[in-house]
């Protein structure tokens, strides 16, 4: 007889579809709540979408039904870092990566699980998902940039219904909000994710990574400042090789090929 040896599954898993990487936090027992592991495997994941030259767009979504339900309180508990540094919570929530980031939230997307959304660029989520960020009813807050984001995403005061409520929306209230871009069938999240990122990942390279962090700076920058450095942006744009080759293609009426130089 011989013996055979559990293998545990990584809490991460990625694999790369045309140019984008799918990032899956794989811990569905728990909801896809962020442990140690996910931390360190998130923060990984994004290392390797931004360095990566031929990964154009990045989608994050869980396994098993489930966006993710927040920090693991008995990891923590236990001792387990659920921050990276650079990084933060989740290895993500503070993570500046240049390179477009999408949300497929099927199920919980709560507490640092939304929190995780909220980092990213665009929001899918499916009909049956809730999001919320319940900490105020844990005697906590949303530190993981819930309290920081969510008012400058949604209008303010609806926003602090949500941070001092501790109540969940659904997807259909969320987009309402503006805060979900699309509302899929259930079970659709990740698919439609994927078609967004497709077309986004179309666009020049360097000019989506210019976007991303023009609008960062404009997100708490005075708008002289932010008018400085989307300048500066444009100015170093206008020396690519992918502005020529997308006048080039323009002109000879074909889609551009695009070097991200």
């Amino acid at each position: 007889m011989s013996n055979s040896v559990e293998v545990s599954e990584a809490a991460v898993l990625t694999e790369v579809v045309g140019s984008t990487l799918v990032i899956t936090i794989n811990r569905p027992k728990a909801r896809n709540a962020v442990n140690g592991e996910v931390a360190l495997g998130l923060a990984a994941a994004l290392d390797q979408l931004e360095n990566d030259v031929d990964l154009r767009v990045g989608v994050i979504t869980g396994a098993g039904g489930s966006f993710c339900a927040g920090m693991d309180l008995r990891a923590a508990a236990a001792g387990e870092n659920v921050s990276v540094p650079g990084k933060g919570f989740a290895g993500f929530v503070e993570a500046k990566v240049s390179k477009p980031l999408i949300a497929a939230i099927e199920g919980y997307a709560l507490g640092g699980g939304l929190e995780i959304a909220l980092n990213c660029d665009l929001i899918v989520a499916a009909e049956g998902a809730t999001l919320g960020l319940p900490e105020v009813t844990r005697g906590l807050i949303a530190g993981g940039g819930g309290v920081i984001r969510l008012p400058k995403r949604i209008p303010h005061h609806l926003a602090m219904e949500i941070l001092l409520t501790g109540s969940g929306i659904n997807a259909s209230r969320a987009h309402e909000l503006g805060l979900a871009n699309r509302v899929t069938p259930d079970g659709q999240a990740l698919a439609s994710a994927l078609e967004l990122a497709a077309v986004v990942a179309q666009n020049a390279p360097l000019a989506l990574a210019a976007v991303k962090e023009v609008a960062r700076i404009a997100d708490s920058a005075p708008e002289s400042e932010a008018f400085a450095a989307q300048a500066k942006e444009i100015h170093q744009l206008m020396k690519s090789a992918d502005v020529a080759e997308g006048i080039k293609a323009f002109t000879e009426r074909r889609a551009p090929k695009w070097s991200g130089k």
